[in-house]
């Protein structure tokens, strides 16, 4: 059963500087200010109510969680512990700065209860950190991904293709080197330009292009799939919709409120075109594939189908739960045509 986050946002805190793309606030909609015991409890008890028997999970996110001061952790941490013990809450999770982790930090962090730990690494290129304006270098987001899997602690990384610098290549060697570093899980977070930001700056100066959506989606797919490929899960694509996210903060960059639907949906897209190109043009065919999948298949707003079907070619969409998440079948009169996205598909990386 998938648990439920409890997040609590701590926008900054920690953060020994501000990188060019930041504005915590803005992306969580949260000032950022600590909670204290009484509200951690609050919003666990609240969460817990409403979970209907899920299990919970309580998130440290934004800042720099292992950059506080020790004290603060351990009350933020010794906070949710009874609650941990009591089995309400079945885990915990931070997100930090990989400047800021070795096996000491690491073994305190999972004494306290902490079963995860994300790192922003953003990019493993040493180049694009520079010109980010990160503080560290690759070197330091291998060591911390190394030191968090020795402990035997989850280890999730952060990515954001399109920083300064960055390339599709570049941004496919960043995915390749935190897999072989041992991440977990990842999250791809394509740049998204914040209004009052220092990338925001250049951008209007002229000094940076940030991916556009159409150009986010076409990388995202690619690294999706290679990610897919390496069995590791990406949990998340894109920043959410949170309330500080509108038209008013983001000034340019790929920012969509379902862009991992946007990614997932080019994939099967993609397989479809493939798997019909034997089809005489203008012939109605069916496809079928995992319930779970049929809004990722048919594309937002039945793109995927508009864009199977340009000679007006009939086709029907239909759930069958014998398929893998990652199947597909295409039916045509006698014949059968079945795959997945995994195996495929082959991307060659390309600049987008």
């Amino acid at each position: 059963m998938e648990a439920v986050t409890v997040p609590f946002f701590i926008s900054h805190q920690g953060c020994p500087h501000t990188c060019v793309f930041c504005d915590q606030h803005a992306i969580s909609g949260s000032l950022g200010n600590l909670p204290d015991r009484q509200q951690i409890h609050a919003a666990i008890g609240s969460w817990h109510r409403s979970a209907a028997g899920r299990p919970l999970e309580v998130a440290f996110f934004g800042g720099s969680f292992t950059a506080l001061p020790e004290s603060v952790q351990d009350e933020l941490l010794t906070s949710v512990r009874p609650l941990l013990e009591s089995g309400i809450v079945g885990s915990i999770r931070v997100s930090t700065r990989p400047d800021y982790v070795d096996d000491s930090v690491v073994r305190r962090l999972a004494a306290l209860g902490v079963a995860v730990i994300e790192i922003g690494v953003q990019s493993m290129d040493d180049d694009v950190l520079a010109l980010s304006g990160r503080g560290h270098d690759s070197a330091a987001s291998e060591a911390a991904l190394r030191c968090i899997r020795r402990q035997g602690v989850a280890a999730g990384a952060q990515l954001m293709p399109g920083l300064p610098g960055d390339t599709s290549a570049s941004a496919l060697r960043s995915l390749e080197r935190v897999i072989a570093a041992g991440a977990t899980f990842v999250r791809l977070y394509p740049v998204v330009v914040l209004h009052g930001t220092e990338l925001a700056r250049r951008y209007q100066a002229g000094d940076y292009r940030p991916l556009s959506l159409e150009q986010g989606i076409a990388l995202c797919k690619q690294l999706l799939h290679k990610a897919m490929r390496a069995g590791i899960d990406v949990i998340r694509i894109g920043l959410q919709a949170a309330d500080g996210l509108n038209s008013a903060t983001v000034l340019a960059g790929c920012w969509h409120p379902a862009l991992g639907q946007l990614v997932r949906s080019e994939l099967y897209f993609d397989l479809l075109s493939h798997l019909i190109a034997p089809l005489p043009d203008g012939v109605p065919f069916r496809v079928a594939c995992h319930p779970s999948r049929l809004s990722d298949v048919i594309g937002q707003k039945r793109q995927n189908l508009v864009r199977l079907r340009p000679s007006g070619a009939l086709i029907v969409v239909r759930p069958d739960d014998s398929l893998l998440e990652e199947e597909v079948m295409v039916e045509y009169s006698t014949q059968c045509f079945r795959s997945d996205i995994i195996t495929g598909l082959n991307y060659t990386i390309s600049e987008v």
